[in-house]
């Protein structure tokens, strides 16, 4: 499908992860006007940064502006900042996908640390209600929006000894449900995805004798994410993707 993002403002939270790589490149390929990349790890930046400037350097290629952000976006005041920063140079942001996560597994209830259960409330759920306290507003002035998070089937249904990641994926379901009946007179969409095992080299090492033809590539989540993004999703509000693969 083709999509016309030429004179959108995006936000990639998270971007320098691997499907954070994967999306960026799509929306390089459909010349949005800007994209905002916010990385925690100096090394993986730098390591993208280097890719995408090959990219930017294609003749005819692209018009699209990259800048890249380091922010903690489970901290309300860095990501406050974040937002306000972006909206005072553009005065908006189109669209804002965030793909951070962390995953917490193998382990019962009684075996769970405190922090370990923080951690996955925190990374997974908060990020997304500071994500969202602080872009709904200005997406709210200019009556226009599109927010997409990273769910997981988890949050649907767990095998057991994931309690502390499948509450927060639930959570973040319901969030969205809630949060998407708030804005839609205002012509914000904000849904969420739900993969299973995304197709990485983490997680091929971490699973060697799994059956990674099941397992979601990171290309056919991106093109999910993209059509939420763009226009022809705009009847769709509050909604869980059902992203499985094979699995």
């Amino acid at each position: 499908m083709e999509y016309d993002f030429s004179n959108k403002v995006i936000v990639i939270i998270g971007g320098t992860g691997a499907l954070g790589r994967v999306l960026t490149k799509s929306f390089l390929n459909y010349h949005s006007k800007t994209i905002f990349i916010t990385y925690r790890s100096e090394k993986e930046m730098q390591e993208l940064k280097t890719e995408l400037d090959i990219l930017l350097e294609q003749p005819l290629k692209t018009s699209t502006t990259i800048e890249y952000i380091k922010v903690d976006v489970t901290n309300d005041k860095e990501t406050k900042r974040l937002i306000s920063n972006i909206v005072k140079r553009h005065g908006q942001i189109h669209i804002l996908v965030s793909v951070v996560g962390a995953y917490i597994g193998g382990k019962n209830v009684t075996q769970l640390d405190e922090s370990e259960w923080d951690k996955m409330i925190n990374i997974n759920l908060k990020s997304a209600f500071l994500i969202s306290k602080h872009v709904i507003p200005a997406m709210v002035s200019n009556n226009y929006g599109k927010l997409v998070y990273i769910s997981s089937r988890t949050g649907l249904r767990s095998d057991g000894y994931d309690s502390a990641y499948a509450a927060s994926k639930s959570g973040l379901i319901r969030f969205v449900e809630s949060a998407s009946q708030e804005v839609k007179k205002s012509n914000i969409n904000i849904n969420c995805v739900l993969p299973t095992i995304l197709d990485t080299e983490p997680n091929r090492k971490e699973m060697p004798n799994a059956d990674f033809s099941k397992w979601v590539k990171l290309d056919d989540l991106s093109k999910v994410i993209l059509f939420l993004c763009s226009d022809d999703s705009k009847i769709i509000n509050g909604a869980s993707i059902p992203a499985y693969g094979l699995l």
